[in-house]
């Protein structure tokens, strides 16, 4: 690519309404442009990069025996209807209706249509297995769109499902494509921890996620030094590193505690440790209120209290909720409380404690288990700092990480709901087994910057990078210069070496700016010494410029 007659613009200024590193330097080096909150066009240094990344998985998921096919992203909305999801999506689904009235959506995720696809195929267990994938864009209506490509309406997804006649063999193509992830986050030298998920809206018997470390990432990454353990805060178990001691039960007592709304401003009032409180978590779990009650220090782990309740969404309970009980916001306790309470396995252990007395102004001391009506019992907080690692007791630790893949083994549920069954050695129809493994090329592209990057710009590895080589003219103006740029262009190309030549009449400053903002990996500056036939060449995290003659560039560059 010649820039001169290329499009290609950077920006001199932080992008304005970007709040990641990924986000900012790929919208500053012109690699993507914002047109909408969650919504970037990919401009054509991103979508070289992009190509280059989908090239690496398809790579892979073809060396696991995976045929790619390519689903419409415009679906019937009855397909979703007919597997049960329309609701768990609910308002993040983008809804249409075409000129006939019939409603439609933009795809979200295809389980259903593969399994659509699948029935065409399947008859019999000698139809299978098989693995179907796709490169395909995916919609959803993100509340919250932010961190540039990492959480978007509109994106790219690398999305896969394997068909086969038994748990047995869905376990076989779960590793060949557990293999195959792991292989092209190798080559693409991301520093990612595989970790234990929550199933969510996907359902299914096992959900593990690919999870990029970086300081920005949405989910917490739980792992263990001393052994093999790691998690999704989602559905890591808490295993605390102390036992409540018990104490001789104390009668209970009704205490004042004027404008303490928080328990750590009643653990403060009452000079109390906030262990020794529990705390009230108002929640409306599919229009129903529920109270959740914790250790005062502890805090409510959503998708745990979800799924214990066997619900579906789960919000904060409003006022006219809440009135229906005669629970009072900043001093609910669960002492004949009369809505659904729900309390974390901890509370079990404790004795003596403090919670609130459905009172205003007041609080009960010296509470203790048998004192309290619940519902439920289950771990519903979220494990912390300190924490121990359920496999060997070592201290647990924690990172950031940014979710580039996952896979899913979904067993029988979509099979089920949309009736794709198969005739067994017996003739008896049986479900068929089904797994979902998906990859976020934006994401990807996110995380390879979040991890790679210094204060002058973008460092792309080899193998992701645009171009390889940038060449710099330092006057478009000197014709030896310039005829020697597009010698070494012309040269580079034909020995297979993607190059840019910078060929605009820009100052030398920007040139080497915009080059290392870039990331290109390799820069050949064509100066004063051109007449010589002597360049100058630097790595983009090389501190070095080294001096080269023609031959001692080119041999450099096959080296490399």
């Amino acid at each position: 690519m010649k820039l001169k007659d290329s499009y290609f613009y950077t920006l001199r200024e932080d992008a304005r309404d970007e709040d990641s590193a990924s986000g900012n330097l790929l919208v500053k080096a012109g690699f993507i442009k914002k047109t909408s909150a969650g919504v970037y066009i990919m401009l054509p240094l991103g979508l070289r990069v992009q190509n280059k990344i989908e090239d690496i998985i398809r790579k892979h998921m073809n060396a696991a025996g995976a045929q790619e096919v390519k689903m419409p992203a415009l679906i019937a909305a009855e397909y979703y209807e007919d597997s049960g999801r329309m609701k768990g999506f609910g308002p993040s689904i983008f809804k249409l209706k075409d000129r006939n009235n019939k409603d439609m959506v933009l795809g979200p995720t295809h389980e259903e249509l593969f399994a659509y696809a699948a029935k065409s195929m399947i008859k019999s267990y000698k139809n299978m297995p098989f693995n179907l994938y796709q490169f395909q864009t995916k919609f959803r209506d993100e509340p919250r769109a932010r961190f540039g490509l990492v959480r978007v309406k509109e994106f790219v997804m690398k999305d896969a499902y394997s068909f086969d006649a038994d748990e047995k063999g869905l376990d076989l193509s779960y590793k060949k494509m557990f293999d195959a992830y792991k292989a092209s986050f190798d080559e693409m030298g991301i520093d990612y921890r595989i970790v234990k998920a929550d199933t969510g809206v996907m359902g299914g018997l096992l959900s593990e996620e690919f999870q990029a470390i970086a300081p920005l990432g949405e989910d917490t990454v739980i792992y263990c030094e001393g052994c093999d353990y790691s998690s999704n805060l989602e559905v890591a178990k808490t295993i605390r590193p102390f036992k409540h001691k018990q104490k001789q039960h104390l009668p209970i007592e009704k205490v004042e505690t004027p404008h303490c709304e928080t328990i750590e401003a009643v653990a403060k009032f009452l000079h109390m440790n906030l262990k020794d409180t529990v705390k009230a978590l108002l929640m409306n779990v599919d229009g129903e209120l529920v109270v959740f009650f914790t250790n005062g220090d502890r805090e409510l782990n959503e998708s745990k209290a979800l799924k214990l309740l066997g619900g579906q969404e789960l919000n904060f309970a409003d006022d006219e909720l809440i009135a229906k009980s005669n629970a009072v916001p900043g001093y609910c306790g669960p002492l004949n409380l009369n809505c659904k309470v729900v309390i974390d396995e901890e509370v079990l252990e404790m004795s003596n404690f403090c919670c609130g007395a459905n009172e205003k102004g007041y609080h009960y001391i010296n509470v203790n288990v048998e004192d309290i009506r619940y519902d439920l019992v289950g771990d519903i907080v979220n494990a912390k700092d300190g924490d121990l690692c359920p496999n060997c007791g070592k201290p647990l630790k924690f990172t950031k990480g940014i979710e580039v893949g996952n896979t899913f083994k979904l067993g029988t549920k979509y099979s089920k709901a949309m009736g794709l069954q198969y005739a067994d050695v017996e003739n008896k129809l049986q479900d068929v087994w089904m797994g979902s493994y998906g990859i976020g090329l934006g994401r990807t592209m996110a995380a390879i910057v979040e991890q790679s990057h210094d204060d002058k710009g973008i460092i792309w590895p080899d193998n992701i990078a645009p171009y390889k080589v940038i060449i710099l003219v330092m006057s478009s103006k000197d014709e030896i210069q310039t005829k020697l740029g597009n010698e070494l262009y012309d040269k580079l190309n034909a020995m297979g070496i993607e190059c840019i030549l910078d060929d605009r009449d820009e100052r030398p400053g920007v040139k080497f700016n915009d080059a290392e903002l870039i990331g290109i990996p390799y820069r050949i500056t064509v100066g004063k010494k051109a007449a010589e036939g002597i360049v100058e060449f630097k790595t983009r995290t090389g501190e070095k410029t080294e001096e080269l003659s023609l031959e001692q560039l080119y041999e450099t560059l096959n080296n490399l």
